[in-house]
């Protein structure tokens, strides 16, 4: 059972106020999660105690950080089930990974009018990557078609992919609607018609346990800043032999074995030809000890609060005629809107009384064309929310169409 009250004291940010001296009701997880005390003493205790440079140097400081580094890949690698430690490359975060494979991977392999399919609701990191290979190569990107919940089924799916599909990338939880993808059934259907899966697993691998040797995913990204970890560090899972197939997309120290005069280079093996120059070194241990921190509270467990959590403000906000919800359904963040209130000055209201959400298009800009509303509010939940803090929510968004006095008051 997951002690939520108790999970708050790790969090410093939890225990202070707000610009307005309120106290913090954070509920914008979905941009980035607030970050325990065990994760902020890791990347202190690098930098004030051990600050060298890893895979430089031949003294006791240069293999400590050594250690703490491949230590905090070999922890990832465990924490989503990876087959080993070298299928684990960090990157600056899911968008670096999402473009590592389609500038390394399928940009050299993929030939005109082949297709890559996506859907409306992707983030802008899995989708403008996929237009960038479109433009270069003369491949097409369509779009699987979702259900009027806005939902991926197997069946869109299975519509959607012609002969000439080779490449399917899809969130496995979207940051808008937050609608779970049937990534497993979706992979079988691909590999069993020669078809790579691609997923964006940003808002779900903090939010639920994730198997990718179950899922059989080709590759999988994601960022250490929403599951508790640092800000500019993150992962590109990928099977070995697919790695090692792979083009790095930058070039420098570290990622090769040598090189001359004449311009021949001999790379690394995967994962160092894809880490070049001094990489995120304090990033990568503070996302160890976040994997460390979320594993010992438990992924089912943070899954199922999460779960029970959502469906509790669910109830809540359906509760209030001047809201208009649109994914009541789901298990990732809630998009929502006050009628007749532009969502940054909804936002804004929630603001004043310490309560922050996002507004806007959440860099899904196409979703727009489905959900037929170009802004909304969104709420995004994480383990360290309260159900006092959803009531809230809720007591303010009653008053949603007095924002303009919010401010006077």
């Amino acid at each position: 059972m997951l002690d939520v009250y108790k999970i708050r004291k790790d969090f410093p940010m939890l225990n202070g106020k707000t610009m307005q001296g309120k106290p913090l009701i954070y509920l914008d997880s979905g941009a980035t999660a607030l970050k325990p005390q065990k994760v902020i003493d890791a990347v202190c205790e690098y930098l004030s105690s051990y600050s060298g440079n890893c895979h430089r140097g031949d003294y006791d400081l240069s293999y400590e950080v050594d250690v703490a580094f491949e230590g905090a890949r070999k922890k990832i690698a465990e924490f989503i089930h990876a087959d080993n430690h070298n299928e684990i490359v960090f990157t600056s975060g899911a968008s670096e990974s999402l473009n590592l494979v389609a500038f390394g991977y399928v940009y050299p392999r993929i030939k005109k009018d082949e297709e890559i399919l996506v859907t409306v609701a992707e983030h802008a990191s899995n989708l403008l990557p996929w237009f960038e290979i479109e433009k270069a190569t003369g491949a097409k990107v369509k779009y699987i078609e979702l259900n009027e919940d806005g939902k991926i089924t197997l069946e869109n799916v299975k519509k959607a992919m012609t002969p000439m599909t080779r490449i399917i990338s899809i969130a496995q939880i979207t940051n808008v609607l937050g609608f779970e993808a049937p990534i497993k059934e979706i992979t079988a259907l691909a590999h069993a018609n020669g078809i790579k899966v691609v997923v964006d697993g940003a808002q779900s691998v903090p939010h639920m346990p994730v198997d990718v040797m179950d899922l059989d995913v080709d590759f999988l990204a994601f960022s250490g800043h929403k599951m508790c970890g640092p800000t500019g560090i993150g992962v590109l899972y990928g099977k070995y032999d697919l790695l090692q197939e792979t083009n790095p997309i930058r070039f420098g120290g570290g990622s090769n074995a040598r090189f001359n005069s004449c311009g021949v280079v001999s790379l690394k093996n995967a994962p160092a030809k894809f880490e070049a120059g001094t990489p995120n070194i304090e990033g990568a241990i503070g996302l160890g000890a976040a994997v460390d921190y979320l594993s010992a509270i438990g992924m089912q467990n943070i899954h199922h609060y999460e779960l029970e959590l959502r469906h509790y403000a669910i109830e809540k906000l359906s509760q209030l005629d001047n809201l208009e919800i649109y994914n009541k359904e789901g298990a990732g963040p809630i998009a929502f809107n006050i009628k007749g209130v532009f969502s940054q000055d909804g936002a804004s209201l929630l603001n004043s009384k310490g309560i922050a959400v996002r507004s806007g298009q959440h860099c899904a800009k196409i979703l727009d064309e489905y959900l037929k509303v170009s802004q909304t509010l969104r709420v995004s939940l994480y383990f360290y929310n309260t159900k006092e803090e959803i009531d809230q929510l809720v007591e303010a968004c009653k008053k949603g169409d007095d924002f303009l006095d919010a401010f006077f008051r």
